[in-house]
């Protein structure tokens, strides 16, 4: 499962940094890439796995301007198709897909924010184009994706709903900032629809979760409202999208560190949302920290394939 391994010391290329990794965080895709079963074109094993860090600059290479040795830094930044990761002493990054570190938090809270909070960012600012105005649900609105999610969508003044499992996760998403929450097991989405929204349905519905979850945004969603989705990798029916004229996005987060395209783009999200955490409207839940070790790591992806954690799971050194 994992191993210590011995590599030289990374060196950077230019538009490069290398980091001091002090901390990084498991996502429910690094379990699966460990496992082989997402993300693992041109990688072998072993490998360096896990997609987000905060650490400290090391070194900078040629053109690298807005990052100086020393700095704190965060970032989602490789541990998918053979790019090295941050489950290592030290991580070369593309310099455009870091930002300087909120000031507020430690390495590990950092390590916490990167690919769940651009996820979020993505699908509310970029996507949905969010506004004061909006009835805001976020499915899963204790996950990693979406407990960011609901803070986001607080901090834009939207009204947020939260759909949860267990009503000691609808204590959390309130403490987070939903107004509104929905037991999905015992609710049905017409039933919130009418408690919620006098039956016209959410503008805005963000799904984290996939499968029944994403079909059931679709009933949840008011007449040409909009839905955003994480996982769309299934078989849908489309009837409800069709006669109530929504639109659907989906959000792939990777697609600009795996492709090379526009990843200046994550870096400019995670200065935005670092403004946001030191002014405290968005907090990192953590549910575990766990030793920069073998066995921390090992712990630490058990924590998240248990499929309990609320929050996220962060592996981080003393």
């Amino acid at each position: 499962m994992f191993e210590d391994i011995e590599i030289a010391d990374p060196q950077p290329r230019p538009g490069y940094v290398i980091v001091d990794v002090k901390a990084t965080s498991v996502n429910p895709v690094d379990t699966k890439i460990r496992e082989g079963s997402e993300g693992t074109q041109g990688l072998t094993f072993p490998a360096i796995l896990h997609f987000d860090v905060a650490g400290i600059v090391r070194s900078v290479g040629d053109g690298v301007t807005k990052f100086r040795p020393g700095d704190k830094v965060y970032g989602s930044a490789g541990g998918v198709v053979g790019i090295p990761g941050a489950l290592a002493d030290q991580m070369e990054a593309d310099a455009d897909l870091l930002a300087h570190m909120p000031s507020s938090l430690s390495f590990g809270e950092a390590a916490a924010v990167p690919l769940v909070g651009i996820t979020a960012w993505e699908a509310l600012v970029g996507r949905a184009r969010i506004t004061p105005r909006s009835n805001v649900l976020i499915q899963g609105g204790t996950g990693g994706v979406g407990h960011i999610a609901v803070q986001i969508a607080r901090a834009m003044g939207a009204r947020v709903t939260a759909a949860v499992s267990t009503p000691e996760k609808g204590d959390v998403a309130r403490g987070l900032g939903a107004e509104e929450i929905i037991l999905y097991p015992s609710e049905a989405p017409e039933d919130a629809v009418q408690r919620i929204t006098a039956g016209e349905g959410f503008d805005i519905v963000f799904d984290t979760v996939g499968g029944s979850s994403l079909q059931s945004a679709l009933k949840l969603a008011r007449m040409k409202g909009h839905v955003v989705s994480i996982i769309g990798y299934d078989t849908y029916d489309l009837t409800d999208m069709h006669f109530k004229a929504l639109r659907l996005d989906l959000v792939f987060m990777p697609i600009q560190l795996i492709h090379n395209i526009d990843r200046h783009e994550h870096g400019e999200i995670l200065r935005r949302l670092a403004e946001l955490i030191d002014a405290g409207a968005v907090t990192p839940l953590i549910d575990s920290r766990h030793p920069f070790s073998v066995g921390g790591a090992r712990s630490a992806h058990e924590r998240v394939e248990s499929g309990k954690a609320i929050g996220k799971v962060v592996i981080e050194r003393d």
